[in-house]
């Protein structure tokens, strides 16, 4: 892992806290057994959802294009991206037009994650998991339930941060589906539907 005072390096000079209701840089640390993740649904310059999972104090964050399956058939790209603060995982709302990431933001599901991943009958610790690029994590949130594993693409470019997401096959595994129910595409903080947020920002 990065040294602490630069986990949120990228984060902080990608945004005008003046002009912007994100929350500001900081780094939290909790002394919970079960870490924090949230899934953000953004309506960006392109529409895809952002998978957040807390580490080492803030959320390591990827952007996953066409979302989430429960089909362990179906790899959906996940590309890396800057870390975010701890208490990003209850933004919702809309960043303003000319800033990093304007569009709507919607917390899509949040709850927490256990580490998984084990070596030797060992838990292998999440910040060695992200530098050898294979996650393996246990979800149980307001939507997303069980498995789902996290793998870098080998023989990539200095700039580019490639992985997969992918369904674990287990109880909470769907596999002759690859949609997700309808009834799910509603804010898990506020029950809100995205033109909701839209309508009732005041930044929109």
């Amino acid at each position: 892992m990065k040294p602490e005072k630069d986990l949120l390096k990228k984060y902080k000079q990608k945004r005008d806290f003046e002009k912007t209701t994100e929350p500001k840089p900081k780094i939290k640390k909790t002394k919970a057994k079960s870490l924090l993740f949230v899934v953000q649904k953004h309506a960006s310059r392109s529409l895809h959802y952002d998978f957040r999972i807390e580490i080492s104090g803030v959320l390591a964050s990827w952007a996953i294009p066409k979302g989430f399956s429960l089909n362990p058939a179906i790899k959906h790209l996940a590309v890396k991206t800057e870390d975010h603060p701890y208490d990003y995982a209850k933004f919702e709302g809309i960043i303003p037009e000319g800033q990093y990431g304007a569009g709507a933001v919607m917390v899509w599901d949040i709850g927490t994650y256990q580490n998984i991943k084990k070596e030797n009958n060992k838990l292998v610790p999440i910040e060695e998991c992200i530098k050898r690029g294979t996650i393996e994590i246990w979800l149980e949130g307001e939507k997303l339930h069980g498995g789902f594993a996290l793998i870098k693409f080998h023989g990539q470019s200095a700039k580019e941060d490639n992985w997969l997401i992918i369904k674990i096959d287990d109880e909470y595994a769907k596999p002759n589906k690859d949609s997700l129910p309808k009834s799910w595409d509603k804010s898990a903080l506020s029950g809100q539907t995205m033109n909701q947020i839209k309508k009732t920002s005041k930044n929109y």
